[in-house]
């Protein structure tokens, strides 16, 4: 029979979607706000950077608790720190101040983000990671894709009602994940288990947890980096058009990205993990070089299309060898903090490097580095070994599966009472 991802899994990627279309209600506000209090483009860029620097210095300790109280506490804790920094960001009276909340929020932002990746990896059975990967991060750019919308009308009611609707978004997913989430044996944490968390030392032993390394820096710089910072530029400027197309042209790249996610999940699944993620690094960095030799705005769309593929067939294979390294213990927040500050520390790179070669040699070599720089990251994936389990694991998924229903089953709703995520039987 059919395997069916746990019921988990899909409360993960709804929370994911109500946080995506959040961000992406106050993501275009943001720079208007900060210059309103009358500071220059710097200044603008600073607030931006600095939700990413702290994203990048709270990572370490974010895998620590991870470690220590569970994801689902941690999750929802930093579910809410964002909220309330973000609401209070839009009553800020000066721009300190809003620079202060900013910095709060990218506290929260990195909890939730390293703990909802734990979950998903803990919660997930190995042969279907690469697909529960695809799903949760279709969820995102999706909600990404409809917050600007529903924020474009927000905007005239005032500069402050985006941030306080995406504190609210972000209660909204708290609950979520805190309703469907109480009395689940899968989600809970097991306070009997002797595992040690896989240290990130243990990790990078292995070659192909440094690929994922290495693809999550070129990926960072590329995709949340680069294409943010320096597409609108290049079709305002070197394509003469409008900045509606430039953001048309963002859109096209999250329609390639989305269209990809579930054939390589589903092919990252069956097939393994290596063969996807080397095909997704050589398509989006020879797409990425080709924007910036192209000269009309329909060429770059289709370019655009192309690195988007690249970006989808990329990421979730990606998300899946660092699971299939964590393993059977489920207990890697550590680990999982390394990889995300790896993927943070590309995008706050990518763009200041793209913004130099740009100024001084010009879009094209611009776009040819970050290319280059995707390009480069497959040889760590041409030597890594393939991960993709041959055989039947033992993780939590199936080791609680006579409790929750048979993976090739609807879940079950849980009826007795759990103890550290396992079932306490009167008998023993």
């Amino acid at each position: 029979m059919r395997e069916r991802l746990p019921v988990e899994v899909w409360v993960l990627v709804a929370a994911s979607f109500i946080i995506a279309i959040g961000f992406g209600i106050v993501a275009p506000v943001l720079p208007v706000y900060a210059s309103s209090f009358g500071v220059g483009h710097t200044a603008v860029a600073a607030l931006i950077s600095t939700f990413a620097f702290v994203r990048l210095a709270f990572a370490p300790m974010s895998g620590r608790l991870v470690n220590k109280f569970g994801e689902p506490r941690v999750y929802i804790v930093g579910i809410l720190i964002v909220a309330f920094g973000t609401a209070l960001s839009g009553f800020s009276s000066s721009y300190p101040e809003m620079l202060t909340w900013r910095a709060l929020a990218g506290v929260g932002s990195t909890m939730f983000t390293v703990a909802a990746l734990g979950l998903l990896i803990r919660i997930t059975p190995a042969p279907m990671r690469g697909r529960a990967s695809g799903l949760w991060a279709a969820g995102f750019l999706v909600g990404n894709v409809c917050g600007p919308i529903v924020g474009a009308g927000l905007v005239p009611l005032g500069l402050w009602v985006p941030f306080v609707s995406y504190g609210v978004m972000l209660c909204l997913a708290a609950f979520v994940v805190w309703f469907f989430l109480r009395r689940s044996t899968l989600a809970a944490l097991d306070k009997t288990s002797t595992d040690i968390p896989m240290s990130v030392r243990e990790a990078v032993r292995h070659p192909t947890y440094r690929a994922a390394l290495a693809s999550g820096f070129a990926n960072g710089w590329a995709v949340f980096g680069v294409r943010i910072s320096l597409v609108p530029v290049f079709v305002i400027e070197a394509l003469k058009h409008s900045p509606a197309v430039a953001g048309i042209s963002m859109s096209v790249f999250a329609a390639g990205n989305a269209s990809m996610l579930f054939l390589s999940g589903k092919i990252a699944d069956t097939r393994g993990r290596k063969p996807v993620a080397v095909a997704g690094l050589v398509v989006s960095g020879l797409a990425t070089v080709g924007m910036g030799f192209t000269g009309d705005v329909w060429t770059f769309m289709a370019a655009s299309l192309v690195a988007g593929m690249g970006a989808g067939l990329l990421n979730p294979p990606q998300n899946a060898v660092v699971a299939d390294v964590i393993g059977a213990r489920g207990k890697g927040g550590p680990v999982l903090a390394g990889f995300q500050m790896v993927t943070d520390l590309g995008a706050i790179i990518g763009p200041m490097c793209a913004g130099v070669l740009a100024d001084t040699l010009g879009f094209e070599a611009s776009f040819a580095i970050t290319g280059a720089a995707l390009l480069l990251s497959l040889g760590f994936w041409l030597v890594a070994p393939e991960t993709l389990p041959t055989h039947e694991e033992e993780q939590t998924a199936v080791a609680v599966a006579p409790e929750c229903g048979c993976l090739d089953e609807s879940a079950e709703i849980p009826t007795g009472e759990r103890v550290g995520g396992k079932p306490r039987h009167p008998e023993a």
